[in-house]
């Protein structure tokens, strides 16, 4: 079982594959490359909207075409695109040729391990680092670290779904992650998750200030039709995208900018990102939904300088996954983590107090 923070496929492949024409030269056969199993609680939809909000890589008329040409496959036979898609369906890619290899391979790269026993380990990932190989990143990734340092465990293979990664966090985004070594932790962590009883919170520095110390956002998520690689909010309710809750909380005031913690109720992609670009509070440095810009304060060419500082020092989005908590698949033991905040988001919070600082001293 997965979260909806990991896709059922590689949806980068899915859009070079979905562009593909069929190969006159092809032996007849046809090969899966991926499938997606639907939710329970998934209303009816045409199958071209569903694959749309979930390929970034990949144009509706795209789709339409895959399943005109017989590509597309529900419980085992070819559907049109205006196939209706059903609780529970199995959703496949058939291509009339093979998939190439995606082998996942050991690779020496450190690993920040904040906990490990037989059956799971809870690591700190650093920004910058892709958590699972996809298009453009297949090697170098987190799961790629876990392989190398799991090489001697017999019973561990990287390439096995039932085991490995239980959800996932965004390449620039920091923070913890819990990987299951066993096929029986990761389906029972992974019911944890389903069932949203882990605890999981975020710190995140946004623009802008709150005129309230917490709140809460509701409102589905779905790919962006202007901007595949960015998602977007639609109304509660909403037969486009799923639905979301996001919590929030203030921690730290800087007058142009805000230090939030946020706890997840749901845990879809890009949920904090686009939740908080939705109520005008984009996270600071996250270039995909505006937050490179200078979006409050003043017009002074020492404050553009200061901004020009801060994105300096933290060259992504500020956002760290903080907290981790969930019951041990075997012990029944509550496990509870924190990790502390990395040194360019430490950095960045320190150039803000002191900008706070100076500007309560100019008042005095």
């Amino acid at each position: 079982m997965t979260t909806d923070e990991e896709t059922l496929y590689d949806d980068e492949l899915a859009g070079d594959l979905l562009g593909a024409e069929a190969d006159e030269e092809a032996d007849g056969g046809l090969y899966e490359h991926f499938r997606i199993a639907v939710d329970k609680g998934q209303v009816p939809v045409r199958i071209d909207k569903f694959l749309f909000e979930r390929m970034q890589h990949s144009s509706r008329n795209r789709i339409q075409k895959a399943a005109d040409a017989g590509f597309i496959h529900v419980n085992g036979s070819p559907v049109k695109s205006n196939y209706k898609v059903r609780p529970e369906d199995v959703i496949t890619l058939m291509l009339d040729r093979p998939k190439h290899d995606n082998t996942i391979e050991a690779e020496d790269i450190p690993l920040d391990i904040v906990y490990e026993d037989t059956v799971l380990m809870v690591i700190n990932k650093p920004a910058g680092l892709v958590v699972h190989p996809g298009a453009g990143n297949f090697h170098g990734t987190l799961i790629n670290a876990v392989a190398w340092h799991l090489r001697d465990m017999p019973a561990f293979d990287p390439n096995d779904p039932e085991v490995g990664l239980v959800h996932r966090i965004d390449k620039d985004t920091s923070g913890l992650l819990v990987v299951a070594k066993t096929p029986d932790a990761k389906t029972a962590l992974g019911k944890q998750f389903f069932n949203k009883t882990t605890h999981r919170s975020y710190n995140a520095l946004v623009w802008g200030n709150f005129t309230e110390d917490e709140g809460r956002i509701e409102g589905n998520i779905a790919r962006d039709p202007r901007d595949r690689l960015r998602m977007t909010v639609f109304p509660p309710g909403s037969e486009t995208g799923k639905h979301a809750v996001t919590h929030y909380r203030v921690l730290e005031r800087f007058g142009y900018t805000t230090l939030i913690e946020c706890i997840l109720e749901t845990g879809r992609t890009h949920q904090i990102r686009a939740h908080m670009k939705h109520i005008g509070h984009p996270l600071f440095g996250d270039e995909r939904y505006g937050g490179t810009e200078i979006l409050r304060g003043q017009r002074s060419s020492s404050y553009k300088a200061f901004i020009r500082n801060c994105l300096a020092c933290c060259s992504r989005q500020a956002l760290h996954a903080r907290t981790l908590g969930f019951v041990h698949p075997v012990t029944g033991e509550q496990m509870n983590f924190t990790s502390d905040l990395p040194e360019d988001l430490s950095s960045l919070l320190a150039k803000w107090r002191g900008f706070i600082s100076g500007q309560l001293k100019a008042d005095d």
